[in-house]
């Protein structure tokens, strides 16, 4: 359940600064305007980098069982 929930905050913190970035490049927000809210939201991109490579060097070469199967299965 943990690894959910940490799923979970990780996929919450890439939405909000996918948001951010739709409402800057659709004119609604200038960054220059609300700089504190742009520093929070390059702070919150860059946690987020950090745990996606962090999580892609930890997972290291492992592999779906799952999709293997699939694979198998259609041939591939």
């Amino acid at each position: 359940m943990l690894g959910t929930l940490s799923d979970t905050l990780w996929i919450l913190v890439l939405a909000i600064v996918v948001l951010f970035a739709f409402f800057v490049a659709l004119g609604a927000v200038s960054p220059g305007e609300v700089a504190g809210l742009s520093l929070g939201i390059v702070a919150l991109a860059l946690l987020w980098i950090a745990h996606a490579w962090w999580d892609a060097r930890r997972r290291g070469g492992r592999r779906d069982v799952e999709t293997i199967r699939a694979r198998e299965r259609r041939g591939f």
